[in-house]
């Protein structure tokens, strides 16, 4: 996977963390992950489709997600686990989105597909879909990304050939 298809999902994550948590934020670890997907808590999973096409995972373990959706909420507990769910999709569509207009600024074009709650482990990378997992320290807790995205390789072909004509 390319630097630069995860550059801005880094840079999103941590201008969305640090604004919306007022804290400092810290990347973390950056791991390629070759096993299956298991989920740590409260996970929300994305869709993109277009020139990339894969999946974005934000996770938070369950202590961590009360205490993000605390600060968001502007309350000292959430008022229900729904919200809490809510709040973890909502992070996850306002990283995601910020990253895809940094990408479609560099000319790629995409389908972002609503935020939905991740309740099972996915599935192992492929030999063309690495995944990447991302751990964003903030004072509310870890936040974990997990992307996998890889070129189109219809639009990858399409590109290929209109650069030998």
């Amino acid at each position: 996977m390319k630097m630069e298809l995860i550059q801005p999902f880094i840079n999103a994550a941590d201008a969305v963390l640090a604004e919306g948590l007022q804290c400092s934020t810290t990347v973390g670890s950056l791991s390629m992950e070759e096993e299956a997907y298991r989920r740590k808590g409260v996970a929300a999973l994305i869709w993109v489709t277009g020139d990339i096409e894969g999946r974005i995972i934000l996770d938070l373990d369950p202590q961590t997600a009360v205490r993000v959706a605390s600060k968001f909420a502007g309350t000292e507990l959430p008022e229900s686990d729904t919200l809490v769910r809510e709040t973890v999709c909502e992070l996850a569509n306002e990283v995601t989105g910020n990253a895809i207009t940094s990408l479609n600024d560099q000319g790629f074009h995409f389908r972002v597909h609503p935020p939905i709650l991740h309740t099972e482990d996915g599935s192992k990378s492929s030999e063309d879909t690495e995944a990447l997992v991302i751990c964003v320290e903030t004072a509310s807790g870890s936040v974990f990304m997990n992307i996998a995205l890889r070129y189109n390789r219809r639009r990858q072909g399409e590109r290929a050939v209109a650069a030998g004509q």
